[in-house]
């Protein structure tokens, strides 16, 4: 799909157009948050490197308290979020740029953790998967080209769709999470600005306000990390609240390569105090399933009956194990 001129942007096709839309824009950026140049910093690269070192890691522990502050609408949606998935909605991720490859990554790392369909958690970037490693120019501008991404994935009604877009601004996130709540789907709205079009057009707005960059609209840096941390919690908690985990153990972790295999095994000792051998024996009856292996040891139940009350019970494994010793 190429991209297209945003609507809400006068046309470049004159000159009288181009310099009215640049003028508009340039103050759009100068009054965000993200945007603002820092007349303090002018002398930063006279620097020693480790003078810049320290700088950037102190402005880096700033981040967390700015997360902090939004943590009521992180749960909130986070709530509303895990009901979606939890009737067998999708979460989706949509932004361009840093933010859109920081929902991609978030979204790639759910099926090795989570044991998760990959459909089931993804994310759509403004100028498609080529754009995970290179700029597709003017892709960002486009709301029609997030509603024909979305469009291509069936949204409905039981989804999610979160837009991740620093500035707040960027069209095609929020074209994204225009488009999701049109088809019912609930919205997530991340941005780093305060009053954004972004949070305000999501039924859930998250506005983490981590201040001006060190290197001034680099918002790879504070903003980016403001988001991962976002993400991170989205994605995680959602998972913890679907039965994903028991305790703070990854139970539904896909044992895919010997590391993960490894990881398994750990995790059904750390879980049931068993021996190795009758790990092994247990996660021989369940096919290697982590999930199942504790419920076998648990539970004494054998694999094909550890997994039918995994079903009954949704995958949560406490209350799968609470039947089981009924």
């Amino acid at each position: 799909m190429t991209s297209t001129a945003d609507a809400s942007y006068p046309s470049p096709s004159s000159p009288s157009a181009s310099s009215s839309n640049y003028r508009a824009l340039k103050e759009e950026l100068e009054s965000l948050t993200t945007e603002a140049f820092r007349p303090e910093l002018a002398d930063i690269d006279q620097l020693a490197t480790l003078d810049l070192v320290r700088l950037m890691n102190a402005e880096d522990t700033t981040v967390p308290a700015a997360v902090a502050e939004r943590l009521p609408e992180i749960a909130a949606a986070i709530d509303a979020l895990a009901a979606r998935m939890a009737r067998g909605g999708r979460l989706v991720y949509a932004g361009a740029g840093t933010a859109g490859r920081l929902g991609v990554l978030d979204a790639s790392e759910c099926p090795p953790t989570f044991n998760t369909d990959p459909a089931q958690v993804t994310g759509v970037i403004a100028g498609g998967p080529e754009a995970m490693v290179t700029s597709v120019e003017g892709a960002e501008d486009s709301r029609e080209l997030a509603a024909g991404d979305l469009d291509a994935l069936g949204i409905t009604a039981l989804d999610t769709v979160v837009g991740v877009s620093a500035s707040g601004r960027t069209p095609y996130a929020i074209g994204a999470v225009e488009h999701a709540r049109a088809r019912g789907a609930l919205t997530i709205g991340l941005s780093c600005n305060a009053h954004s079009a972004l949070a305000a057009a999501a039924d859930h707005g998250i506005e983490v306000v981590v201040g001006p960059e060190l290197l001034t609209g680099s918002t790879r840096l504070k903003a980016g990390t403001a988001q991962k941390l976002v993400l991170n919690m989205l994605s995680t908690i959602t998972m913890i609240r679907l039965g994903k985990t028991y305790g703070n153990l990854m139970v539904d972790v896909r044992a895919s390569n010997e590391k993960l295999r490894a990881r398994s095994r750990r995790i059904v000792a750390l879980a049931t105090g068993a021996a190795d051998e009758e790990i092994e024996a247990a996660l021989a009856a369940t096919d290697g399933e982590t999930k199942d292996a504790i419920l076998v040891v648990l539970g004494g139940v054998d694999g094909p009956t550890a997994a039918r009350l995994l079903a009954e019970n949704d995958g949560h494994l406490r209350a799968a194990l609470a039947t089981a010793l009924a």
